[in-house]
């Protein structure tokens, strides 16, 4: 497959890695240091848990749209905050008949990438791994989880896999990457912001790992109220999401070490922009729509909002 990474730091430089690994053409667009290492040197990916691995490809890397050969698929995994930049560049590589895979945190993905590319094509998609971007040319797996969960979103979800999906699902699995094709990707979508929504919110707020939430009975209580309020939201929009999906929410953030920060605490405590509108301010303003109450996730909203381009704090 002729496959574009759009986004190609920690999570999009890793699956771009493995596919090109495989054997597909991977097209790679990139900026500054990071551009320029790959073009030089090509794409490291190191692993630092389990078994040791490391591998490099060299791949085509490039920074504008127009340089990106036509693909089959275009893989969206930029951070939200970047997508007034990233969007136009998406829809320039996404050409033609391409289909685009949004990779990003949140609910409002595929509704902002509709904007710049027919909505049809754009599949929707949740991932769950570790990987960090550790110096220009070179992303480090952290942790064994490599897994995309993904499907159609746009009026082709039904009873069976779509022919585009499963053809996809197979270029990952020839990839060794964990691939879950589902039939309608809002319910695996929906699932993990009702986790990652109030987990960024409450450890960017209290500038703290999950551990010392978790273990206060208070705090603890507080958060499975968020989670309880962001399932409102979705179920309000008809969204059917399993039952008991916050007792498993649960017991899933009893299994996570302590020590555990979520990407947006990671981004505050560097001086970063966070992803504040696509995981907190998305589930306060779906909610005014439906008219559900969320007061815990808007009052974690007003405290995280005035950070949301990233002033740097002397905490840090």
């Amino acid at each position: 497959m002729q496959v574009a990474i759009v986004g190609s730091g920690a999570v999009g430089g890793y699956f771009g890695a493995k596919l090109a690994r495989a054997g597909h053409d991977v097209t790679f667009v990139a900026r500054g240091r990071h551009l320029a290492a790959i073009r030089e040197r090509g794409l490291t990916v190191r692993s630092t848990t389990g078994d040791f691995e490391e591998f490099t490809v060299q791949a085509r890397a490039v920074d504008r749209g127009e340089d990106v050969p036509a693909p089959d698929v275009a893989i969206f995994a930029v951070k939200s905050y970047s997508n007034a930049e990233a969007l136009p560049l998406l829809g320039a590589v996404a050409r033609d008949r391409a289909l685009v895979l949004t990779l990003q945190n949140g609910v409002d993905s595929v509704d902002e990438i509709a904007g710049f590319v027919d909505r049809d094509r754009v599949l929707g998609g949740s991932t769950y791994v570790a990987t960090a971007l550790a110096a220009p040319g070179l992303v480090e797996q952290t942790g064994t989880h490599q897994r995309i969960v993904f499907g159609e979103v746009a009026g082709r979800t039904g009873r069976r896999l779509s022919e585009r999906v499963e053809r996809l699902h197979q270029a990952f699995i020839g990839a060794d990457i964990q691939s879950e094709p589902v039939v309608d990707a809002r319910v695996p979508i929906w699932e993990k912001f009702c986790y990652l929504a109030p987990f960024a919110a409450f450890t960017g707020a209290a500038r703290l790992p999950i551990g010392g939430l978790w273990s206060d009975p208070a705090t603890r209580q507080m958060m499975v109220a968020a989670f309880e309020e962001v399932e409102t939201v979705a179920r309000g929009e008809g969204v059917s999401l399993p039952d008991g999906l916050v007792d498993r929410i649960s017991k899933y953030v009893d299994s996570i070490p302590p020590t555990t920060r979520s990407s947006l605490l990671i981004d505050l405590q560097q001086g970063k922009p966070i992803e504040v509108e696509a995981l907190i301010g998305a589930v306060v303003r779906r909610a005014a729509r439906s008219g559900s109450a969320v007061p815990i996730m808007s009052a974690l909203y007003a405290a995280l909002k005035p950070h949301a381009s990233g002033v740097q704090r002397s905490e840090n």
